[in-house]
């Protein structure tokens, strides 16, 4: 039996090898751009539509997930969200058109919001105080290092080692996902852990609809679904479009691939450390600093000299990593959500935010079309940071 005192730590491991390999498939095709671009003569639009194609899918999917996951239980709707990750993985190396990708990548828009949904339910589950805030920030490092993994091993190791066969590479993250399903069940199916990681809440036997409008008639809900909108927006944009950014700008592919991973580095020490100080009292102040970070971000993008370029991609990942976690936080916390709305109230955000989701890339990539750059799309996201900051405040005085 797993000592309680140490069952917690156990559940979390299980939550962030989870959530490393949606990392790495969430950030699969940046890399391999120019490569599947070629092979399947697809328009830098076209994939700007392929990255946001999930997206679409995970809008309307993310509140039935909440709602699976309230009455299924974490254990087997976080190995069912894996599942589908992995198979969305590997039909991405089977396609053989632009269509076929882009349904390939719409079915990770199906385990996606289990994941993602799932990830805070539990945390609110097993850690209370200011160990949810730290738990948490370590869950979210799982995906950061998985993009991580990915960018930085696929252009520099993996695509020469195998003779830049872009559908091999696609297949390896599947089997990791698959893998990291089976230590999920694992640690899930302890004793000890079992029952709480099978628990269903009692929201699940209330009505849903009422409990959604519920929380959908609370401005301060409304707010944080608003800015998760805009938050997703530019972090699924530019992690998408950051490698080709780069290499716009001159910069060698492989160096944009390391480069590229500058963000996701700093946000990992972001991720251990802001979480777990914005409690109450200065939750708020922390968002209107992250918005700020974007905005600023934004505009430093615009240059090519690595005065510019390196602390554009520190304030970055500073915030892309951490506002999420931060609005999550500020949503579960509310008083009418808690433990016992969180699995609802999560698929509410992640559905909401997914919307900006599905639109940063693609509107970062039809941009590209229309003006042969990335400036203007990276105008677009300093008006994001504007209003981020203005919401900030906003949420300040409703809460």
């Amino acid at each position: 039996m797993a000592p309680k005192s140490h069952a917690r730590w156990l559940v979390l491991l299980g939550v962030w090898v989870i959530y490393t390999a949606f990392g790495l498939v969430a950030a699969s095709l940046a890399p391999l751009v120019k490569q599947i671009e070629h092979d399947l003569g697809m328009s830098h639009a076209q994939m700007g539509g392929v990255m946001g194609a999930w997206q679409l899918v995970y809008i309307v999917a993310a509140l039935p997930c909440g709602v699976l996951l309230d009455r299924l239980g974490a254990r087997w709707a976080l190995l069912l969200g894996a599942l589908c990750v992995a198979a969305s993985a590997y039909w991405r190396g089977e396609a053989t058109s632009f269509a076929g990708l882009a349904a390939a990548v719409m079915l990770f828009g199906v385990g996606g919001p289990i994941i993602s949904a799932g990830a805070p339910k539990v945390i609110a589950q097993w850690f209370q105080g200011p160990s949810r805030g730290l738990a948490m920030g370590i869950y979210i490092t799982g995906p950061a290092l998985g993009g991580v993994a990915c960018l930085t091993l696929t252009p520099a190791w993996l695509l020469p080692r195998f003779d830049n066969d872009w559908r091999f590479i696609l297949s390896l993250w599947a089997g990791v996902t698959v893998a990291a399903g089976l230590v999920w069940l694992a640690l899930a199916s302890l004793p000890g852990v079992r029952d709480k990681t099978d628990e269903r809440q009692s929201s699940s036997h209330e009505p849903h609809r009422e409990v959604l409008m519920g929380l959908l008639r609370l401005p301060s809900v409304r707010l944080v679904l608003g800015m998760a909108v805009g938050v997703f927006m530019v972090s699924h944009g530019m992690s998408n479009w950051l490698p080709a950014l780069l290499t716009h700008g001159g910069m060698p592919e492989v160096q944009a691939g390391y480069w590229s991973s500058v963000p996701t580095l700093v946000g990992i020490l972001g991720s251990l450390t802001i979480p777990r100080l914005a409690v109450p009292e200065r939750r708020f102040l922390i968002l209107a600093l992250l918005s700020s970070a974007i905005l600023a971000a934004s505009v430093l993008l615009q240059f090519t000299a690595p005065a510019a370029l390196f602390p554009g991609l520190v304030l970055q990942g500073i915030a892309r990593s951490t506002l999420t976690t931060v609005l999550m936080l500020s949503l579960v916390e509310l008083p009418e959500v808690g433990a016992r709305h969180a699995g609802v109230a999560s698929g509410l955000f992640f559905g909401a935010g997914e919307i900006g989701g599905m639109l940063g890339p693609l509107i970062l990539g039809v941009l590209y079309d229309w003006t042969h750059g990335f400036a203007a799309g990276l105008v677009l996201f300093t008006a994001v940071g504007a209003g981020l900051l203005a919401g900030a405040w906003r949420l300040r005085a409703l809460a």
